[in-house]
């Protein structure tokens, strides 16, 4: 089943965040349907540096197809503006989409853009957005590759500005709509009331972010196709090192933290190496 097919289904696609092979192969493991690359998680996990612009297209790309080559799951691929005008996000729907990508985010933020949890953000005209959509669905190469239009104009031009936005980009060829940081119920239900049937909607849900945290339950109720928790996964993974590190450091040892850790064989189980080390011995004997 397409991604795409998948949307035609009323039950919500709940996709958690990942930034690299190892954590989207444990989101496999558990059961997801999809999975989201976040640039912000992308920022924080590569670079150690906030969601201010700093990633560029080429580490993103890598990331894709380090991804792609470890899992089968659809891959929502967060790509920024599309790393410039629309002749840049024409190179980004081709490269992503070749790498591995199937549904691909572009956002209307100007540079610096950022976390659009963050305050400060800036946007390009809405005629440049809708540009660089058609850009985007004129570059890719498969129908089944979906494009998602992100404003972020709530907290720049108003509430009401992100609707007439959401609804242009709609008319330039978007698959999927994204208002970004929405602020209340209210305006959730105002945002499914415009949009639901018309194409699928994202919500993003930010521990500590402006738009208030649902459980997938309530927000599928309200209407909403996709719900992502871009950061959630590098927010656990920080808690937990901290601690780590902080028990390390005080005791010495890792004996204290075992109970709360795999040990050699239990990773190795968790990434395959029984399987791996498997079939290279096949190779080696030349048996199939």
């Amino acid at each position: 089943m397409t991604v795409k097919q998948r949307l035609q289904k009323e039950e919500i696609l709940l996709a958690p965040g990942i930034y690299d092979a190892f954590s989207a192969m444990v989101a496999e493991q558990t059961g997801f349907e999809a999975v989201y690359l976040s640039g912000a998680s992308i920022a924080y996990t590569t670079l150690g540096r906030s969601d201010v612009g700093l990633t560029t297209f080429t580490e993103v790309n890598e990331k894709i197809a380090q991804i792609r080559d470890r899992i089968k799951l659809p891959i929502i691929v967060d790509a920024d503006t599309g790393f410039g005008n629309a002749l840049n996000t024409e190179r980004t729907v081709r490269g992503f989409e070749r790498s591995g990508a199937n549904i691909i985010q572009l956002e209307d933020q100007s540079f610096p853009k950022r976390c659009g949890h963050l305050e400060g953000k800036t946007l390009v005209s809405t005629q440049e957005m809708v540009g660089k959509i058609q850009a985007a669905t004129d570059a890719r190469h498969n129908a089944d590759t979906l494009i998602m239009a992100r404003t972020d104009a709530v907290a720049v031009e108003g509430f009401e500005a992100a609707l007439e936005r959401a609804e242009k980009y709609l008319a330039a060829g978007a698959d999927v709509l994204f208002v970004e940081a929405v602020r209340s119920d209210e305006q959730m239900q105002v945002v499914n009331a415009q949009f639901k049937g018309r194409a699928p909607l994202l919500v993003n849900m930010v521990e500590g972010g402006k738009t208030p945290v649902k459980s997938t339950q309530v927000l599928q109720s309200l209407g909403y196709s996709i719900v992502i928790f871009p950061g959630g996964t590098v927010r656990a993974v920080a808690n937990t090192l901290q601690q780590y590190y902080g028990s390390l450091k005080q005791t010495g040892s890792t004996q204290a933290f075992q109970d709360r850790m795999l040990d050699f064989d239990g990773l190795n189980d968790l990434i395959g190496t029984p399987e791996l080390l498997a079939r290279g011995k096949r190779y080696e004997s030349g048996e199939r």
